[in-house]
């Protein structure tokens, strides 16, 4: 992508970044322990040392909502990545060649799309016990047909191209057409794919954790902590709004971003 077309997305990444950055210096913060009790003082109040108030179980909630963000975004983030190189391959595999094994290959992982997302979650947890890589599993089964079937179709779309002749032409194997000629230019679809899986794993993985299917406590999680303050919000209900807050504007922020480099790639879909 040219400069001037992503001048747009600065704006909109900044949010994103801000959330990352935060996300990623949470052990270089002067926080407390996110997981260390203070039953003594739960359900306090905002005050000095605590400017969220604590929990059902006296934890400081900045700590756990900043830690919460490192735990929601790397599962995210590993789930997507695991998931696009998957789909990705598959896509390459079942566009490029016209053979019955890679269409039924393609055919096969969107099976899984027939799949409730809550269910598959409850089969492989009963499977395999909750946790957080439990759920980067998960989500990456999830996500692989979004990215398979994406890349089928981007890769038939230039497969016959003149640019593509030419690197036959010259002798090319199969993997280095692919690799270095049919993949950089189909870039921009998965990359807009690979944002919408990110953004939709946070609220998947806040969702899983808030039924007990996701992260374990006592670790730090959005959905945990929703799940935590549900009990208490009549005597707390400011442990209910931190971390809908966050969650809210994590995923606005997300889409926006989606929204500005879907229009970078395609300008033909660019709002007013």
């Amino acid at each position: 992508m040219r400069a001037a077309s992503l001048r747009p997305l600065l704006r909109p990444a900044l949010p994103v970044a801000i959330i990352l950055l935060v996300a990623l210096a949470a052990p270089l913060l002067p926080l407390a322990d996110p997981v260390k009790q203070d039953v003594a003082r739960r359900l306090a109040e905002p005050m000095a040392g605590a400017w969220l108030g604590r929990d059902e179980f006296g934890r400081d909630v900045l700590s756990r909502l900043v830690w919460g963000a490192r735990t929601s975004l790397t599962v995210a983030f590993a789930a997507s990545l695991a998931a696009g190189l998957i789909g990705v391959a598959l896509g390459l595999l079942g566009g490029w060649t016209r053979h019955l094994g890679a269409a039924l290959s393609v055919r096969c992982v969107e099976i899984i799309m027939c799949f409730p997302p809550v269910l598959l979650a409850l089969l492989v947890v009963t499977l395999l016990g909750p946790g957080a890589a439990t759920l980067i599993l998960v989500l990456a089964v999830l996500y692989v047909p979004g990215f398979a079937r994406i890349t089928q179709a981007e890769v038939r779309s230039v497969r016959e191209r003149d640019f593509v002749e030419a690197a036959r032409a010259m002798g090319c194997t199969t993997a280095r057409i692919l690799l270095r000629t049919v993949l950089p230019n189909i870039a921009g679809p998965i990359l807009v794919q690979f944002s919408l899986a990110v953004a939709a794993a946070v609220v998947l993985e806040s969702g899983l954790s808030f039924l007990g299917l996701g992260v374990v406590p006592p670790a730090p999680s959005w959905g945990l902590m929703i799940r935590g303050a549900r009990a208490t919000m009549e005597q707390a209900p400011l442990l209910l709004v931190w971390p809908c807050l966050v969650l809210t504007f994590t995923i606005l922020a997300m889409n926006r971003l989606c929204d500005r480099l879907r229009d970078a790639v395609d300008p033909r879909t660019a709002s007013r």
